[in-house]
């Protein structure tokens, strides 16, 4: 039986870094994986995606300067060699990966870690003993519940399509099925995404939600709100998806479905209470230094571990090094999550960042809200772009709690504001910081005016 004071469940950033920094204090330890060596940003999420989108930005770019007059043929996007150029980034990483903990003298696992009691796992048939645990398995597409579901493809499938087909319906309104909704519009296929609240993207200001939810409409993509998904049909070479739209029943054709449903902690097969660890329906129930709070041996991070940041690979990579440290130095270290920015790659790009209006006013503070349509300032309207902005100020402190983003550059600017946020710099402080110019940080003097 092999023996190591640390196992880690999972390849992604959480694990990876929890991992690398124990072993970098001289543990034995090692990391296990049941799908090639990277995690999903790497592999099946953040990255690829991004390198969808940025072809899918360049051709509305081309087809806003056809509307001035400016271009007179817009690009169009080459879905089986954009695939191939995708795969230029993904395919390399696993093999990278067993490099790094190959040199760094960590024992790598392909396969399935399982519980069999406290201090013992069983992966893919061998036993190892382990003084510490690290899960960091991350998430998987949410069990849907409606008959036909074998017939819906995940994120991951669908980044993984050679072709685009004519016609594609996402379930759920979140991340996922809005930017790829937006990526195939701009591909030339008809995108549907159907959701069961009124409108998407939850996490995310109202006002500017609804901007966006024009801007997507204006694409050509079809928003269907207040849509419960009820069953999925397969009919010939296409599928009938059934919902329940406004107390009335609806069908909706399409030639590929996708779960855009949201995502659970991967936990189900680790056999988590022959070890004693306790989960919520977030993940693994840990105390503020990531320590399973039924089982002082095991830790959680990233998506896994239901420790109150949001499933963002930075967020990860964070708790990855927060337990690191509270492993080999004893508890000491929580996380900050002030300044957490989340975005998400429609086209345009929406960003937030610290509270929303909502917020603010649940926790009654008392905030200065400046905001507006900025699409005629020279930023955008030299790009022919939509832009809006929110910008929270505390009127006790004078210091930023919030900013919300929708245009080009959103992602960018939501980075200043969460420096500012994190840093408590005064608003005023902002408004006088001499950004080079022309750029889109220029406009914070007089988004803040």
């Amino acid at each position: 039986m092999e023996s190591f004071e640390l196992v880690v469940v999972g390849t992604g950033s959480a694990g990876t870094t929890a991992a690398s920094k124990c072993r970098s204090a001289g543990w034995g330890v090692a990391i296990v994986d049941d799908r090639p060596f990277g995690g999903t940003c790497v592999l099946r999420g953040c990255d690829p995606k991004k390198v969808l989108v940025g072809v899918a930005e360049l051709v509305d770019w081309s087809r806003r300067m056809c509307a001035t007059g400016a271009v007179t043929q817009p690009l169009q996007i080459d879905w089986p060699a954009l695939a191939r150029f995708k795969r230029t980034f993904t395919e390399p990483v696993p093999a990278q990966r067993q490099r790094m903990y190959d040199d760094a003298g960590i024992v790598s696992f392909h396969g399935r870690a399982r519980f069999i009691d406290r201090e013992h796992l069983n992966i893919g048939g061998r036993v190892v003993q382990a003084r510490r645990v690290v899960i960091a398995s991350g998430a998987k597409p949410a069990p849907l519940g409606i008959p036909g579901e074998e017939h819906v493809v995940t994120s991951t499938e669908f980044l993984e399509l050679e072709r685009l087909p004519a016609n594609v319906l996402f379930i759920g309104g979140g991340y996922i099925s809005m930017e790829f909704a937006h990526l195939c519009a701009r591909a030339g296929t008809k995108a549907c995404v159907l959701d069961r609240g009124d409108r998407p993207l939850k996490g995310f200001d109202v006002d500017l939600v609804s901007r966006l939810a024009g801007l997507t409409r204006e694409a050509g993509i079809r928003l269907e709100l207040n849509a419960a998904v009820t069953a999925l049909e397969k009919r010939g070479r296409s599928f009938v998806v059934r919902a329940i739209q406004q107390g009335r029943d609806a069908e909706f054709v399409a030639d590929l479905v996708v779960h855009g449903g949201g995502r659970v902690p991967d936990l189900d097969d680790l056999n988590l209470q022959a070890a004693g660890v306790a989960q919520t329906e977030k993940g693994v129930q840990v105390n503020e230094f990531f320590q399973s709070a039924t089982n002082e041996a095991v830790y959680a991070a990233g998506d896994a571990a239901d420790g109150g940041g949001l499933p963002l690979t930075p967020v990860a990579g964070t708790e990855g090094e927060i337990v690191a440290e509270n492993l080999l130095e004893g508890n000491r270290r929580t996380a900050d999550f002030s300044g957490l920015v989340s975005i998400v790659y429609t086209i345009p790009p929406l960003a937030t960042v610290g509270l929303t209006e909502t917020q603010a006013s649940e926790r009654k503070i008392q905030y200065r809200c400046f905001g507006g349509d900025s699409s005629d300032w020279y930023t955008y309207r030299r790009i022919n772009a939509p832009s809006e902005y929110k910008v929270l100020v505390d009127e006790s402190t004078a210091c930023v709690i919030g900013a919300h983003l929708l245009g080009p550059h959103a992602e960018e600017l939501a980075n200043i504001f969460a420096l500012a946020i994190r840093a408590k710099v005064p608003a005023a402080v902002l408004k006088e910081t001499l950004f080079g110019y022309p750029t889109a940080a220029s406009d914070i003097e007089y988004m803040l005016s």
